[in-house]
């Protein structure tokens, strides 16, 4: 009972010391320290084992088989009585730290005055002594206690070493020089990719022999970077060697210094690992577009245990290569991973291409896999896009005054039962227009906002406004043929409630369809734009389609169906014209002409041209823009001219509200 009673009242030295977590084992004990005594931390063969002696507390753990030291002392506090020390394991960074009383120990470290790697006090004897209030834990289990002994064993297993590495880049390489690009499916690339994450869980455990060591020679080369902990961080530089022979001949890399932050809360955190893995070969990396990368190399960036995204400061990756091509631009992006689909795709989101004349500088918000894309540079010049963008600002603003004056007065005129069919058609033309005119002119302004919300909701509702413009042009056309070709223009119920569910209800259905695919379908959308001097470029950016495959398919193809079945009722209104051919009317029929090709959208065909290169394509671009920025203006001149022109002739029977061509007469309505 006395002896319990003096345990209770002797000073129990140590408690309350800093603790940590996050830790994958941790064994506690009181110790009983009855003279001068040492810590010694040596080589054990396959485990860690803590020995308690009254000459010293022995620990012992595997190391590197290529270490030097294998036998470490460290002198402890040298007033006597019970102290409590915890061990704490940490296997990510393969570290052990020990907690003595009030003082910590980070085992490896030198301590300059307090350790010595002499084995002279292995020759002497020790007396085993037990281990109180023994308790242990180890990562996502509870806290045990365990009976008072002189001897305690945890199983680890054999730290990773420079020959696992190795022993995974080998196959690896192996692999992917066998396999050719073009012939790589799905099923070869998640291979790679899942021995590419194995290997980064393994260099994420690899002993490091310094601060930073490269493995491998060959296609994949990885390195990685100890990075210490301060309270004043520091940006962090890595340059790699240059290489001779290819389109890339190095790159660098800059982190900036908020990336290693160290929260206060998380002390346990000894030292950061930065993985750098360069990939020269492009085969595990293929979309659907098969896109081409700047000399096939793919660098990935990653910090041990830490999803990096949404960074204040970019990262900087630099790419030096030899001058490129005007025809081609370099885009940087990064690899995103389709959990939908066996394979992924390259995307540029997060991420600034800024260009010189032998190098790429990306600069993104996170940390992934990263490369140059080869894409076809459209030949627009600064002050070529300068020009056109002039162009289309005041065309687009006249032609959405033009459109609404032309509604108002259509509105007011449309009193006659056979025109008011007309009439409406017309009206919600000139309304699809207005629409797109004012959508195109805010959405560059949208995507320089910070919002990305709003930018997408930008671009559905610009692509809704140019679905809308193209089927009330097709509707027109329809109009045209029940004008021309039918002979009877029998009205039915609700003709026009019906024409508008088409007119807008499509448009509708196709950008809904679009945004359930993916919402991510609508968004910034870059256009890269040259410099005059210098050859360099940069993007234009407006909210928009960011899919090209959707934009080709849905645009471009429905289009096509409005331009192909509008180019059909056009032939067949001039030939009509031609059939009657009365003199006096040459001119009427020219302004007719004229303005139902505009009404129809027959000048859009002009961007079928944009595909080509050179000075034609250039003029087609002009010719595009100045036309269709002012269709609405176009559609108000013409309108007016007819007007005009019916009040001269008052004793014709024309009109001035619909297009009417009868095969028994030569008088045509026109509107």
């Amino acid at each position: 009972m006395k002896v319990l009673l003096l345990l209770l009242l002797s000073p129990l030295q140590g408690v309350g010391a800093s603790s940590y977590q996050g830790e994958d084992l941790r064994f506690c004990g009181d110790r009983n320290q009855t003279q001068n005594s040492t810590i010694i931390y040596e080589h054990s063969p396959a485990n860690i084992s803590i020995k308690n002696t009254a000459q010293a507390l022995i620990i012992k753990r595997p190391f590197l088989p290529n270490r030097t030291n294998s036998y470490f002392e460290y002198r402890l506090p040298p007033a006597l009585g019970r102290y409590r020390f915890c061990i704490y394991w940490f296997k990510a960074n393969r570290t052990l730290r020990l907690v003595y009383g009030k003082q910590s120990f980070l085992l490896d470290e030198d301590q300059s005055s307090s350790i010595t790697s002499a084995k002279e006090s292995q020759k002497t004897e020790r007396t085993s002594t037990p281990i109180f209030n023994v308790s242990c834990i180890s990562k996502g289990g509870k806290n045990t206690s365990l009976d008072s002994k002189t001897e305690y064993f945890f199983l680890e297993s054999m730290p990773t070493c420079e020959q696992d590495v190795k022993g995974q880049l080998t196959p690896l390489d192996s692999l992917i020089a066998q396999l050719l690009v073009p012939a790589v499916g799905a099923t070869e690339q998640q291979v790679l990719r899942r021995k590419l994450e194995e290997l980064e869980k393994t260099l994420a455990e690899v002993e490091l022999e310094g601060q930073n060591q490269t493995f491998g020679k060959a296609t994949v080369q990885a390195t990685v970077l100890r990075v210490q902990p301060t309270l004043v961080p520091q940006h962090l530089v890595f340059a790699s060697q240059r290489e001779e022979g290819g389109e890339v001949h190095g790159f660098t890399v800059d982190l900036p210094s908020s990336l290693f932050v160290m929260a206060k809360e998380r002390e346990e955190v000894v030292e950061h690992r930065v993985l750098l893995i360069d990939i020269n070969s492009q085969t595990m990396f293929q979309d659907e577009n098969s896109s081409h990368v700047l000399g096939d190399k793919v660098v990935g960036i990653s910090l041990v245990d830490t999803i990096v995204a949404n960074l204040l400061d970019p990262v900087v990756l630099t790419f030096f290569h030899d001058q490129l091509p005007r025809s081609v631009t370099p885009l940087c992006v990064f690899w995103q991973e389709d959990t939908t689909a066996s394979s992924g795709s390259w995307d540029s989101y997060g991420c600034t291409t800024v260009t010189g004349d032998n190098q790429t500088d990306c600069r993104c918000n996170h940390l992934t896999y990263f490369a140059v894309l080869m894409v076809s540079s459209p030949e627009i010049t600064y002050t070529h896009r300068d020009y056109l963008s002039i162009i289309t600002y005041i065309g687009c603003l006249i032609s959405a005054l033009a459109s609404i004056c032309t509604i108002f007065f259509l509105y007011f005129r449309s009193k006659q039962r056979d025109q008011i069919t007309s009439m409406h058609i017309h009206m919600n033309l000139l309304g699809a227009i207005f629409l797109l005119d004012i959508t195109f002119l805010i959405s560059e302004h949208l995507a320089s906002s910070s919002s990305e919300v709003v930018c997408r909701a930008g671009g559905v509702v610009l692509h809704f406004s140019l679905l809308s413009c193209l089927t009330w042009m097709g509707i027109e056309g329809y109009n045209l043929y029940r004008l021309v070709i039918e002979v009877f223009n029998s009205y039915h119920d609700h003709f026009h409630l019906k024409l508008c569910l088409v007119g807008w209800g499509i448009p509708f259905l196709c950008v809904m369809l679009i945004l359930l695919m993916s919402w991510t379908n609508y968004g910034p959308f870059s256009i890269p734009v040259y410099e005059s001097v210098g050859g360099k470029s940069t993007n234009a950016t407006i909210c928009w389609l960011t899919s090209p495959l959707i934009h080709n398919v849905v645009n471009l193809g429905f289009f096509s169906l409005v331009f192909l079945f509008n180019s059909v009722m056009l032939g067949a209104m001039l030939r009509e014209i031609l059939r009657q051919n009365k003199k006096g009317h040459k001119l009427k029929h020219v302004l007719a002409l004229f303005g139902l090709s505009i009404l129809l959208g027959i000048p859009w065909a002009l961007v079928f041209f944009s595909f080509t290169s050179g000075v034609f394509r250039l003029v087609s671009l002009y010719i595009f823009t100045i036309i269709n920025s002012l269709q609405g203006f176009l559609i108000f001149l013409w309108y007016w001219t007819m007007v005009l022109q019916a009040r001269r002739s008052p004793d014709s029977q024309s009109s001035s509200d619909s297009v009417k061509l009868q095969p028994n007469s030569s008088q045509s309505h026109l509107g």
